[in-house]
């Protein structure tokens, strides 16, 4: 497809996707949490954990069974340390949502003249007005589940949707073990364990980072080259540290 077509699909997709009827259909739905981030931190700390361990190991001039007993131990072990975090934080958000909730409910239900000016003067600063701003102070007063959630969203700036802590930990662990497991792969197949472990290591920042890239409509091989540098300066900190126990 020639740059012109695909410009007139993109074009027509962009039409198609702002119709009435897509636009309300789209506004219906619950906005779904996005697990991205989740699996991005999860894959690419997995990868510099065992990456890092063989690295340091291969600096320290141990054999190719330690840096795979390390790195086995390693990626489990801090696998379910980073899920165990992110279920954690993700509950956190989910209870900090529901106090806010309560709170914002207890203020409409207390002093709902000072809660109809909150909501004046959030809606006067997106530059409304006059009989205008009125009206949407009405609108939005008149439903009690509108204007608490128009108070969490404007005032609090939180989201309605937070993430599943279960969801979000599973993502964190699988990436983290995934992504993790492939500088391990050549001490496995008993392979010269430190080129290759490299090699693969540079895969997997490269695969990550363009997954990313892709994702957020980031330019993808930047995305890719930035995740590798990272990723490859914390494994080369790792093998100068080991070097000065060879």
């Amino acid at each position: 497809m020639n740059p012109p077509a695909a410009l007139h699909d993109r074009l027509h997709r962009l039409r198609v996707s702002h119709s009435r009827d897509a636009i309300e259909a789209r506004l219906n739905q619950a906005t779904p949490h996005v697990y991205l981030q989740d699996f991005v931190f999860g894959a690419v700390d997995g990868i510099v954990t065992t990456f890092a361990v063989v690295a340091g190991v291969a600096g320290a001039g141990l054999a190719p069974r330690v840096a795979l007993a390390l790195g086995v131990a390693n990626l489990l072990a801090d696998g379910l340390s980073m899920a165990t975090s992110n279920y954690l934080g993700s509950k956190t958000e989910v209870a900090r949502l529901a106090k806010l909730r309560r709170m914002e409910e207890e203020h409409v239900a207390t002093v709902p003249e000072g809660e109809r000016e909150e909501v004046r003067q959030i809606f006067s600063g997106k530059g409304f007005e006059g009989a205008l701003l009125d009206q949407i102070v009405d609108v939005i007063t008149a439903d009690r589940q509108r204007w608490v959630d128009t108070m969490l969203v404007e005032e609090h700036g939180v989201r309605l949707t937070p993430p599943s802590p279960m969801r979000a930990s599973l993502t964190t662990f699988i990436a983290f073990v995934a992504a993790g497991s492939l500088p391990l792969l050549p001490l496995v197949a008993s392979y010269p364990h430190f080129p290759l472990t490299c090699a693969m290591a540079g895969f997997a920042f490269l695969l990550t980072g363009w997954v990313k890239g892709a994702a957020l409509g980031r330019a993808r091989f930047a995305s890719a080259l930035e995740t590798l540098l990272l990723g490859g300066a914390a494994a080369t900190v790792a093998y100068f540290v080991g070097t000065l126990f060879r």
